[in-house]
């Protein structure tokens, strides 16, 4: 990776429009996506875990997030932002699936229950 330090002269010099990607992935083109997922819950117990999100759009074509490194705690009526990144960029998006996971292979499956659901997009605030 590059230090965002390191560019922050050349970055702001530049008069010309300049995308500057924070995250990147491991794959050509390298950029990241950023949303911002605003969750609130149902669960009358807490549960702890992470969400996997998928998108996809009216054409089919489906990109999955990476997994976020620490787990969220969910309690009911309580709201949780999550930033999640994907590899590419779906401009109109007709379907967004999530997966709860709590990555235990010992214990019960636990479902998690959401009341309402915001995904923003950071790269494109406007949509």
């Amino acid at each position: 990776g590059y230090y965002a330090d390191r560019w922050k002269k050349m970055l702001i010099a530049n008069t010309s429009p300049t995308k500057a990607y924070f995250d990147t992935s491991d794959q050509d083109p390298f950029c990241m996506y950023n949303y911002l997922l605003d969750i609130t819950t149902w669960n009358k117990s807490i549960r702890r875990g992470f969400i996997k999100v998928k998108i996809t759009d009216y054409a089919g074509n489906t990109v999955e997030s990476e997994m976020n490194s620490e787990a969220s705690t969910f309690q009911q009526y309580k709201r949780v932002k999550i930033l999640t990144g994907f590899s590419q960029d779906i401009e109109k998006i007709s379907k967004i699936s999530l997966t709860f996971s709590t990555k235990t292979l010992i214990g019960p499956k636990h479902k998690l229950r959401i009341l309402q659901m915001n995904l923003k997009s950071l790269n494109n605030p406007e949509r």
